[in-house]
């Protein structure tokens, strides 16, 4: 079975004292954090650091240490390179570390993966957040902000 590494991160920024986490709009209808493959030679912050940036045009993060959880999930890709369907692609295996950023920007450029994207405080963006794991990931995220950033 294929396996893929990928690197993330849950962004958020304070407004007025309160963490707001961005959420990005995938093509597939989901909702969740940055995310990219980890490049040969790179560091799990250094692959966070870029997938941050070229997704959403923030440069300006800041990595909170202490705090890395993994997410897991099988999946099959549906498309090529070339955009076209594949039919009965094998399910891949997906392990992405993620790390929490902070920003102080408000402004964000999607890129071309994502269709939009979202600031919410913690009550609205687990609400938004589609996938289980995801959810579980923003509660841990946001239990530690809480505890050390606040």
């Amino acid at each position: 079975m294929p396996r893929e590494k990928s690197a993330g991160a849950i962004i958020f920024r304070m407004v007025n004292g309160v963490p707001h986490y961005l959420l990005l709009h995938y093509h597939s209808g989901h909702w969740e954090f940055a995310k990219g493959h980890i490049e040969e030679g790179e560091s799990i912050e250094d692959t966070v650091k870029r997938e941050i940036q070229e997704e959403t045009g923030i440069k300006d993060t800041i990595i909170i240490p202490g705090f890395k959880e993994y997410s897991k999930y099988f999946f099959r890709k549906s498309y090529d390179l070339k955009g076209e369907a594949k039919k009965k692609a094998p399910w891949v295996f997906k392990l992405v570390t993620f790390l929490i950023a902070k920003t102080g920007t408000e402004e964000v450029k999607i890129s071309k993966e994502h269709i939009g994207f979202t600031w919410l405080p913690f009550s609205e963006a687990v609400k938004r957040t589609t996938y289980k794991n995801a959810r579980e990931l923003l509660k841990k995220a946001n239990e530690y902000i809480m505890k050390h950033e606040t």
